[in-house]
């Protein structure tokens, strides 16, 4: 959910500077199409607290395979200093995804300051809940991991990583710069 916040303060920050949705429309992105596939396989595979995810089978191999639209969407438009950042934060997600075998790992105490208490109780009883695994002495690249989060008074809150942060940061300059820039 930052990322829906990035986009939030990204058209803010464009309105701020006189700019103009309208503009966004000059972008030449190519292959929109890559970002639907893994939009789908997240919604699809998140955990929704303690009841797990929708698909249950296969997660971590479905949370592989969308990454990998992402870093194609990424790669076909590098022209774009905006994407280039927020490839720079998909590869931060993909190192700690891949070293995990296909789980995220998450902080407990980051998830419960988010508000996601019944999330971090269902990892803490069975280790991991649809894509993501419970941060500890076993996991790799905690760092890396969801331990930052937006407090549970502010709505659609969650805990999120260094590298959703730097994703979030892309999108947020990418929107308020092109509603500027004709």
């Amino acid at each position: 959910m930052p990322l829906l916040w990035a986009v939030v303060i990204g058209l803010g920050l464009g309105y701020l500077q006189r700019g103009r949705i309208r503009n966004l429309a000059n972008l030449r992105l190519r292959g929109l199409w890559l970002l639907l596939p893994p939009l789908v396989l997240q919604l699809l595979i998140f955990p929704l607290g303690s009841h797990g995810p929708i698909v249950p089978w296969g997660t971590p191999y479905w949370h592989i395979v969308s990454y990998l639209f992402l870093v194609g969407f990424t790669l076909w438009n590098w022209r774009y200093a905006e994407i280039v950042v927020m490839g720079l934060g998909l590869l931060l997600n993909f190192l700690a995804i891949v070293a995990n075998g296909g789980y995220m790992p998450a902080s407990a105490e980051a998830l419960r300051r988010a508000g996601l208490a019944s999330l971090a109780q269902a990892l803490q009883t069975s280790t991991y809940s649809g894509n993501t695994v419970l941060m500890s002495h076993n996991t790799h690249l905690n760092p890396l991991g969801d331990w930052l989060y937006l407090p549970a008074w502010i709505p659609l809150s969650s805990a999120f990583s260094p590298g959703d942060l730097v994703l979030g940061l892309g999108a947020a300059f990418l929107l308020a710069r092109r509603m500027v820039h004709r």
